[in-house]
């Protein structure tokens, strides 16, 4: 099939790649300029630079909705456009111009997590699985019908970076098995129970900061989810900002107020952290490597001297 091909970025990348090695004429690459936002910078293997490799013309737009980019896909005569990480809406005069409509791949297990950073939400809100679906697309957010979708398991120490690379792995087996399907003449594909549908919003460095009125259990995993190279989980104490690098959920039980140093356990020091309302449980999290305002990494035994005072919400 000609296939003309919306993306950006690492999973607009891998995309591109699995193309370029399959059966499928990549006839045309559209895709965002470079961006200089936190989460954007960090994934950020370039499409243009690939497909220009490759001879494939390139167009470059932060938003497709103008006659003359309509005017290049109609001349390119896809049979079905793909789309991975295209971070605008994309109208309906283009993703129904192809004869099979446009294919989006998209990095969660669809109808949960549509929109952004799925796999950040997920680790956070503790989901045992994510995954990668593509989908037709139509005129409502990631909710056309599933025509191939993959899940990976997420384990009790799973990092958002673990989670990443499991699941780009699962780009190329989805989107060329997926054309495979729309090739050979299939038509009948699996509509999305709108009633399991979530959306989330993009990531900014204000998600990552810590609440300690939140259960230790879903501290813990934030610090998981904002793993390096992403932002990492933070908070503030005495004034300065100090990023949490690792922790673990307490074994003790440790009562009190939220944010307060109270206790060294094992490896960590333990932060009093709320209660959990599904166990009636008031575990702290114990805080077992940090990194200081100016850029300083150390176990938190050893930046913690001593017990008492509070991590707090605001400098």
């Amino acid at each position: 099939m000609r296939v003309v091909m919306f993306g950006y970025q690492t999973w607009g990348h891998r995309t591109l790649r699995a193309l370029l090695d399959s059966e499928h004429d990549v006839v045309l690459v559209v895709t965002h300029p470079k961006s200089e936002h936190a989460y954007e910078k960090i994934w950020s293997d370039s499409v243009a630079d690939l497909a220009e490799e490759h001879g494939v013309p390139v167009v470059i737009r932060n938003r497709p909705d103008d006659d003359e980019l309509f005017a290049r896909l109609k001349e390119a005569d896809p049979d079905i456009i793909v789309a991975n990480n295209w971070r605008t809406w994309i109208p309906s005069r283009i993703f129904d111009l192809p004869r099979h409509g446009t294919l989006n791949v998209h990095d969660s297990l669809l109808p949960k997590y549509a929109g952004f950073s799925p796999l950040i939400w997920a680790l956070i809100n503790g989901e045992t699985e994510v995954g990668v679906t593509a989908h037709l697309m139509n005129d409502e957010l990631d909710a056309g019908d599933i025509v191939r979708q993959e899940a990976v398991p997420v384990g009790p120490t799973d990092t958002a970076t673990d989670l990443f690379h499991r699941t780009v792995d699962l780009i190329a087996p989805v989107t060329i098995g997926a054309l495979s399907q729309i090739a050979s003449g299939q038509t009948e594909f699996t509509r999305q129970d709108r009633s399991q549908a979530s959306f989330f919003h993009k990531r900014s460095l204000e998600d990552s900061r810590i609440d300690w009125t939140w259960p230790a259990a879903d501290l813990e995993r934030l610090v998981r989810a904002q793993s390096e190279p992403y932002p990492s989980a933070y908070t503030f104490h005495k004034g300065r900002r100090l990023d949490v690098l690792a922790s673990v959920v307490s074994e003790g039980r440790y009562g009190g107020t939220p944010g307060r140093i109270f206790y060294r356990e094992g490896e960590g020091v333990v932060i009093v952290a709320g209660a959990d309302a599904r166990t009636g449980r008031n575990h702290g999290l114990a805080i077992t490597r940090v990194r200081t305002e100016d850029g300083r990494e150390l176990p938190a035994t050893e930046y913690f001297t001593a017990m008492g005072g509070y991590l707090t919400n605001q400098p």
